[in-house]
């Protein structure tokens, strides 16, 4: 086993067909991620209601490159571990499990914003807005309706050479292509990713393990990475072609680095927890976020737009476990585990996280 057990751990569920168990630094990872999203809408919320920008704002420029890039390549890390399961099985897993919290989460969301859309332009233009949500993402929610369609398009080309597949998602990247329609637009800026943690998984967990047995090797990539990214953020050229894909694949490895060492000296915990229930933070920090957003800005409790914008932030990540508990404790469990009744297939016991060694 190699250190961490990372690649060892995903060579045997490979073999077995069995689902990949967890790994420490891929949640500490994703932790990373689900915060840096969170800090996302409530900063650039934050500055739209106020017209002002802080200095929580540098920091959401400086991880826009590879953001959202992480975020796809980490979840198809374990791909290869299910993308030979039956369809039937496939879908269950892959679309009807994110269908169901979208459907059930975008209800949510306009329930408590349709009031303030229907005085703006009437009840009737409400109704049609929750329909076209089910074809134009709404709001936040977006990965989650982008993923199935990541799931899919993986396992309808699977017979087909990985390196074509990676070309072509390349290109669409390199294209910015921007015709309006999310779906069209975020597949094409984030397949190549999703498909790299698929088909580079082997040499993404390798990564990993050289960054556990050579922390100080690792820590002066980060250091050199951090002032090149940084540096082409503030130049402006982070979003040309080719530069955005390598920012992003750059980016991406960086957060594994973070993820690696932080799982190593078992540092932050509070962020591997933040990646285990990732899911949890992200469909409900918008209810926190908004409402500490607007308790803020009206009372004038705290001076600062930067300092708004971290506490709107804190309140998001917190608030969504916070609303996450209740629900266990009122039995509101199908808030965010799907019910029985919405399984195809019978689901499986959750894996246990593996720590480090």
């Amino acid at each position: 086993m190699t250190p961490n057990g990372t690649s060892a751990v995903a060579e045997r569920s490979l073999a077995a067909g069995q689902p990949a168990p967890r790994i420490d630094w891929v949640d500490y990872a994703k932790g990373i991620c689900i915060v840096m999203v969170v800090m996302m809408h409530s900063v650039l919320g934050v500055e739209a209601a106020t017209g002002q920008t802080g200095f929580m704002h540098f920091l959401v420029a400086f991880a826009k490159p590879f953001r959202m890039p992480d975020f796809f390549l980490i979840s198809g890390l374990f791909l290869a571990v299910v993308i030979d399961r039956d369809w039937r099985t496939y879908l269950d897993r892959k679309v009807v499990h994110f269908a169901y919290f979208y459907v059930l989460w975008v209800t949510i969301q306009f329930g408590f914003k349709a009031p303030s859309f229907a005085a703006e332009s009437g009840w009737a233009h409400v109704g049609l807005m929750y329909l076209q949500s089910f074809i134009e993402p709404f709001g936040t929610l977006w990965f989650i309706y982008l993923l199935p369609v990541c799931f899919v398009v993986s396992k309808a080309t699977r017979h087909m050479p990985p390196l074509a597949i990676w070309a072509v998602a390349a290109l669409l990247e390199a294209a910015h292509i921007s015709t309006g329609w999310t779906v069209i637009d975020e597949f094409a800026a984030r397949f190549v990713y999703f498909y790299s943690g698929y088909w580079l998984a082997g040499y993404v967990f390798a990564w990993s393990d050289r960054a556990r047995a050579r922390p100080g090797w690792a820590l002066a990539g980060l250091a050199l990475w951090t002032l090149v990214n940084g540096g082409l953020v503030e130049l402006g050229v982070s979003e040309w072609p080719v530069v955005s894909l390598a920012l992003g694949l750059a980016g991406a490895l960086a957060i594994v680095t973070m993820g690696t060492l932080l799982a190593r000296m078992q540092w932050l915990k509070v962020l591997r927890y933040c990646g285990e229930h990732s899911i949890i933070i992200y469909l409900a920090f918008f209810l926190p976020m908004a409402a500490t957003r607007t308790l803020l800005l009206q009372t004038g409790l705290i001076h600062g737009i930067g300092t708004i914008s971290l506490v709107v932030t804190v309140a998001g990540v917190v608030g969504a476990i916070a609303i996450w508990r209740a629900a266990l404790a009122a039995g509101a469990n199908f808030l965010f585990e799907r019910p029985a009744a919405f399984w195809v297939v019978p689901k499986k016991a959750r894996p246990a996280l593996q720590a480090a060694e």
